[in-house]
């Protein structure tokens, strides 16, 4: 059975259910495998790493590599 299909059916079985107690276990579960998925996809950088963007940044605002605010957001207005 194709992905789509599956995750309609899901659906339309969570939409019948009556029980208030395995919403709330579904709903765990969801919870549980997201943030299983967001922590596995979340990679940890080293104090060397750190440091060398700390430097980097810090030599963006010495030598005046910086956007403010308001520039960011007349740029994103003229991608539309």
């Amino acid at each position: 059975m194709e992905l789509q299909t599956r995750k309609i059916q899901f659906i339309q079985d969570i939409l019948r259910l009556k029980n208030e107690k395995i919403l709330q276990k579904l709903e765990k579960i969801l919870r549980l495998e997201k943030e299983k998925l967001f922590k596995n996809d979340f990679v940890q950088m080293t104090m060397s790493e750190y440091n060398s963007l700390i430097d980097s940044a810090e030599n963006d605002s010495e030598n005046n590599r910086l956007f403010n605010a308001e520039e960011i957001l007349k740029d994103i207005d003229t991608w539309q």
